[in-house]
């Protein structure tokens, strides 16, 4: 008889631009069968494909590929900046309506300096896409948390060691364990 099929897991990564939060959430997918939802992307899409001047589009589409997925018995790692308490608790009614458990992943760099020179120095992945600037980094807004998360702290790490930090963080919570490196 083979093995029952782990249930499915929403992994909702939250942060600000630039403190790596895309970067684990690839490689977390990468190491694992999960399916990878970037809001970023999406959000391009309807701009481009619909001439939309995009406000929460993004966030209801994702909201229901992602549903789709966990009642198919799929994980889904959910990168979006997730900066308001409004979307941390629709990610998780979307995990809790299709009967998969729910993973908050805030990630963080601690250092300003480093941050800054991140969002200073960086590119986009997504064609089209304008990337914030410092200034739109510090003035966007995002709540403060009071809900449990898993933190990751990217600031003096290398993305290796805040990979491995995320790891067994997750593999603590039994979140794919058979998958992860």
């Amino acid at each position: 008889m083979p093995n029952p099929q782990p249930p499915a897991c929403l992994l909702i990564f939250s942060g600000l631009p630039g403190v790596g939060k895309s970067t684990l959430a690839q490689a977390v997918a990468r190491a694992t069968p999960a399916i990878y939802l970037r809001i970023d992307t999406i959000e391009q899409a309807l701009r481009v494909l619909c001439g939309l001047d995009v406000q929460g589009e993004g966030y209801r589409l994702a909201y229901r590929i992602a549903a789709d997925n966990l009642r198919l018995g799929l994980s889904v790692i959910a990168d979006s900046c997730n900066p308001i308490a409004l979307t941390r608790r629709e990610w998780e009614s979307v995990a809790d309506d299709a009967g998969a458990a729910a993973v908050n992943i805030e990630v963080i760099c601690s250092d300003a300096g480093e941050h800054r020179d991140r969002i200073e120095s960086r590119r986009s992945e997504v064609p089209g896409l304008v990337l914030p600037t410092w200034q739109d980094v510090q003035r966007r807004e995002y709540h403060a948390w009071n809900t449990e998360r898993l933190i990751i702290d990217t600031a003096g790490r290398s993305v290796r060691e805040s990979e491995v930090e995320l790891v067994g963080k997750l593999r603590s919570r039994d979140i794919f364990q058979e998958s992860l490196p």
